[in-house]
């Protein structure tokens, strides 16, 4: 496989690290955090200008019909960088779904401005109780009239508070939890009958609960075929988490930076520590593991864009994150222990790093989660 990225994919990625290194710095970002949004439209906006929102989607939609592959790098950035503005949110999920699912009309209607920004799409589909699973049972829709009465409740939707809309995953019928009887749902956030408790994630990210009380939808909410977005649903979720372990790839290989940058400087006994073999040690395991993860990254990315086999797809995107999730744990714990104490203080990036990295680590299925469905693909 040819690890190399294209002269294109460097460009878009060279563009991204000079603007967030101009308007995306340490200081920047914990201004946006802390902010009664947390959220940056002037970021946002540069984003969609870069074309960063089209370049996953369909040519025939107005994007340019690229893949993970394509999003590698500049994840990367964007992981580097700590960014909490849900871009992967928009572009995997929301945006993805919608593109794959709705009719022509609803393609038309939101996919150019999810392009130019002024759209903005998060995935509603975890459910509590329900941890990684994707199919709904606690959300439900029926038919009421021309169009549907929605209920249900939806947990940690990541980008809700700030979304324009909510791409809402719900049972209209099959049974509870199987994979027929899934739809999906555009739903406006202020409409009557929606409620979101918004929350901020350990990482920085603006998420919410959401709860759904007899919300009436026309027709035109019905994402696509009733009963038939389970696939889509799955195959968004993979690609989203192909997209993460590039993040991932990014964060880790910030804090391997950093960490050396003080192992060089952090001076005792009249040297500096990183003279002690002891620590240059456990350096060399973090940027293995690093490595190690790049090229998972790599190949889930490779299987989601390519595999014409869903088996085969899935069974790679969830070895990456076995790999992922356990690298990420191990850099970040090292990073933290490396730097001691000052390690876990706000005023340092790595420990923001480190709650990146513990929340990657978690998001789209752990560890064991992505182990037993490996394990259950054959």
């Amino acid at each position: 496989m040819n690890f190399e990225h294209t002269e294109e994919q460097r460009q878009l990625a060279d563009s991204l690290n000079k603007y967030l290194a101009a308007h995306y710095g340490f200081e920047q970002r914990k201004a946006i955090i802390g902010s009664p949004t947390g959220f940056s439209d002037a970021v946002w906006n540069a984003f969609a200008e870069m074309g960063l929102t089209a370049i996953a989607l369909p040519e025939a939609d107005g994007g340019f019909g690229g893949g993970a592959l394509d999003l590698l790098a500049p994840m990367q950035a964007l992981g580097a960088a700590l960014v909490v503005e849900p871009l992967l949110d928009h572009i995997a999920l929301g945006a993805r779904l919608v593109a794959c699912a709705g009719s022509d009309a609803q393609r038309a209607a939101w996919l150019p401005g999810a392009i130019d920004g002024s759209v903005k799409l998060a995935f509603a589909g975890l459910e509590p109780g329900r941890r990684y699973e994707l199919a709904p049972v606690v959300t439900t829709a029926r038919q009421s009239g021309n169009g549907w009465a929605l209920d249900g409740r939806k947990a940690v939707v990541v980008g809700a508070p700030s979304a324009t809309r909510l791409v809402v995953s719900a049972r209209t019928g099959g049974n509870a939890g199987g994979d027929s009887g899934t739809s999906l749902f555009l739903v406006e956030p202020k409409q009557p009958g929606v409620a979101l408790n918004p929350c901020r994630t350990i990482d920085g990210q603006r998420a919410a609960d959401v709860t759904f009380t007899n919300v009436a939808l026309g027709a035109d909410a019905l994402l696509g075929a009733e009963g038939g977005a389970q696939p889509f649903i799955d195959e968004a979720a993979d690609f989203a988490t192909a997209l993460l372990c590039a993040e991932a790839i990014g964060a880790m290989q910030s804090a391997n930076d950093a960490t050396l940058e003080y192992l060089k400087t952090r001076r005792q006994f009249g040297a500096p520590i990183g003279v002690n073999q002891a620590l240059q040690h456990r350096m060399v395991e973090m940027f293995i593991s690093t490595e190690q993860a790049r090229s998972m990254a790599i190949l889930a990315a490779s299987k989601v864009d390519k595999a014409s086999d869903p088996h085969e797809r899935q069974r790679a995107v969830s070895a990456a994150k076995v790999k992922i999730a356990d690298a990420a744990r191990q850099v970040s714990q090292e990073a933290v222990q490396l730097h001691g104490g000052m390690g876990m203080t706000e005023e340092l990036k790595v420990s923001h790093t480190f709650r990146r990295l513990t929340m990657i680590a978690q998001r789209f299925g752990d560890a064991d989660h992505h182990l037993e469905r490996y394990a259950a693909l054959g």
